[in-house]
């Protein structure tokens, strides 16, 4: 299960927005500024120290979060936190997560609260939210296509979330559907995140599945440039680590995607 916890982290990228980078902070333990355009939210301690962690979560506590965006006590998580995805993913792969989390050392740090204004700060205001543009559901898998289609798919919109990033959203923050994957030019931490439709004017177009596969390894991308800021941070510390048949798997989902126009690599 530990095992399984560990490759399920790495999947979603190390969850290293979870983990202070800039101030050096230690590992998952919070405290990551996320600025949206409602404010800074501040990411929380999701080690198992059991005052300011995670520590005393039960079972049903964690997969309440990660499927309902819901904390123990019953309060709604605002949306920086992506349940929204991670309310696709199996039972299995949400508890091997918990318990590779609990096998951790505990640290001791406070969760700091949201700098933004009412109602946006408000949880009254993330229960709003959530009745309007969240409905929990499991992924469900297309019979079809392949296998390593269905694990590529699951991964991409499950478990490393990539929509959450790479793809617009409306006034009121929620993720637009329609244009799925086509890019954001207020990504996360303000950075842009680009188009992964295989369109050929703004997206993969050119890419191979070969290409795909060794940037998720690497932080590489075809013509030799690299990946920089949080999306190096995500492939250093969670894709690089993922073995070579699922990072397959995700280029054969993301380049069978309808091509749509969106934010261009080359912004």
């Amino acid at each position: 299960m530990i095992a399984r916890g560990r490759a399920v982290l790495e999947a979603a990228g190390g969850c290293t927005c979870h983990t202070d980078v800039e101030n050096d902070g230690a590992p998952l333990t919070g405290g990551r500024p996320m600025k949206t355009p409602f404010g800074v939210f501040y990411s929380s301690n999701i080690t198992p120290d059991r005052e300011t962690g995670i520590g005393r979560w039960s079972d049903a506590d964690f997969v309440r979060a990660m499927r309902e965006g819901r904390a123990p006590d019953g309060s709604a998580y605002f949306p920086v936190f992506p349940f929204t995805s991670f309310s696709r993913m199996t039972d299995e792969d949400v508890l091997a997560l918990k318990a590779y989390l609990f096998s951790l050392a505990p640290v001791h740090k406070r969760n700091r609260p949201p700098d933004a204004l009412p109602p946006f700060s408000w949880r009254i205001g993330a229960w709003a939210w959530q009745l309007v543009f969240f409905t929990p559901g499991r992924f469900e898998p297309d019979a079809t296509k392949s296998p390593s289609w269905n694990r590529g798919a699951y991964l991409s919109n499950a478990v490393a979330h990539c929509g959450e990033c790479h793809t617009p959203r409306n006034l009121a923050g929620a993720v637009d559907a329609s244009r799925a994957m086509t890019g954001s030019e207020e990504g996360p931490e303000g950075q842009l995140a680009p188009n992964l439709t295989p369109d050929r004017d703004t997206g993969l177009g050119d890419w191979t599945a070969t290409d795909m596969t060794w940037f998720l390894e690497t932080a590489l991308k075809p013509d030799g440039d690299d990946a920089q800021g949080l999306m190096k941070e995500v492939i250093e510390s969670g894709y690089s680590k993922m073995s070579p048949a699922d990072r397959d798997a995700i280029a054969e989902y993301f380049l069978s995607l309808p091509p749509r126009p969106g934010v261009g690599l080359e912004k």
